[in-house]
Order: structure tokens, then sequence, then C-alpha cells
């Protein structure tokens, strides 16, 4: 079955039956949750090509276990994906209710580069799982320039970034500026201030 583009939240098994998704169990969940993480770790310290059993070592949990959740490799490099799209969404809502409209837009900027950064270390993974389902990297586009446009558009109203610019033309800034493979830290973070200092308002 192939993964619809929003399952990160961990609301279904991973199993095909004749009725389709079952409601995951609190200790399935649990350790759906725990690999993910564990993935996401692993695949910071090692790259996309660490292994399986690595990852269930990393949560603690029999490869077995694993195996009933992520049947091949494909399938957890998908989940920490989408997961980490899941969580730009999640920071668009909180830092909309918890902060002004100028730094919450830069908060959620800086998740966005830190979001960047960790998918290059899996890059040909992911790239397989896009080949496999052709719609995930539409659709993550499209969730990810939704989460942008909360914090752009309020940022907007508020008058503190010029109106001329949309959440697509953002995000070609940030994915040219994101996906160098030359990129430092220190050349990541002063283009970003960059690209902010063009976001404000002409005098």
């Amino acid at each position: 079955m192939t993964a619809q583009p929003k399952t990160a939240t961990a609301t279904v098994e991973r199993v095909d039956d004749a009725t389709g998704p079952r409601p995951m169990r609190a200790d399935a969940k649990r350790n759906y949750e725990l690999l993910v993480a564990a993935a996401r770790k692993v695949f910071d310290q090692e790259g996309g090509g660490a292994s399986m059993e690595a990852i269930a070592r990393e949560a603690g949990v029999g490869i077995g276990t694993l195996y009933r959740h992520f049947p091949k490799r494909i399938d957890v490099v998908e989940a920490v994906y989408v997961d980490d799209v899941d969580e730009l969404e999640t920071v668009a809502r909180t830092v909309s209710e918890d902060l002004e409209p100028w730094p919450a837009l830069v908060t959620w900027l800086e998740a966005f580069v830190r979001y960047a950064s960790g998918k290059k270390r899996f890059m040909n993974e992911l790239h397989e799982a896009f080949d496999k389902d052709p719609t995930l990297r539409s659709a993550s586009r499209e969730r990810i320039e939704g989460a942008l446009s909360i914090v752009l558009s309020r940022a907007q109203d508020a008058g503190v970034v010029r109106p001329d610019v949309d959440a697509p033309d953002l995000m070609q800034l940030l994915g040219s500026m994101c996906l160098s493979s030359t990129l430092t830290p220190d050349q990541s973070e002063r283009l970003l201030v960059m690209i902010e200092d063009g976001l404000r308002p002409q005098a």
C-alpha cells in the first residue's frame, strides 16, 4: 500500500488487509514514534545508508518490531521525511500563536533551514521514495508552502514584510540556498539573514 502524504502522525498501522488501514494501538503508536525519532537520529549520524538494525537498536526495540512498521528501508525514509514536514506545519501554527509576526516568520525560516539540512543526509534514499510515490514530493511541497503562507501572510498583514512576495517565491530562494552541497552552517546563517533583510518593506 502506498503511504499517503500525511501519515507520520502514526494514526494507522502499516499493514495491508481487506478492510484497509486499522487504528494503531497505543503500544504500536509509541513504537512507531520511537522508530521514526531513532531513524532521524541515525540518519543524521550515519547518513541514509544506516542499517535497519542500527535504527531498531537506537529505538530500543527488536528488529521484528521495526519490520512490522516498515517492511522496507524506503518506508522508514518516507516516514522520517513526512514527519519532518508535519513538524514544519506544527511550527507555523505554534509560532503564529506565541510570537509576534516578524519573529514568527524568522523562527519558521530557521526551522525550514534545519529541515533542509537534515534532508540532505538521506537525499538519495528520498529520491527513491519520490520515485515510489510520485505524489509525495508535490504533496509535501504544497504542505510546506501552506505552512510558510501562514507566517508570511501574517507578517505581511502586520506590515513587516513587503507585499509583493509569496510563498512559492520564498521557497525558490530557500530551496536554492539549502540544496547547495558546499554550503557551510555559517554561510547558511548569513544567507538567511540576507533573505530576511530582502523581505523587509522598502523605506
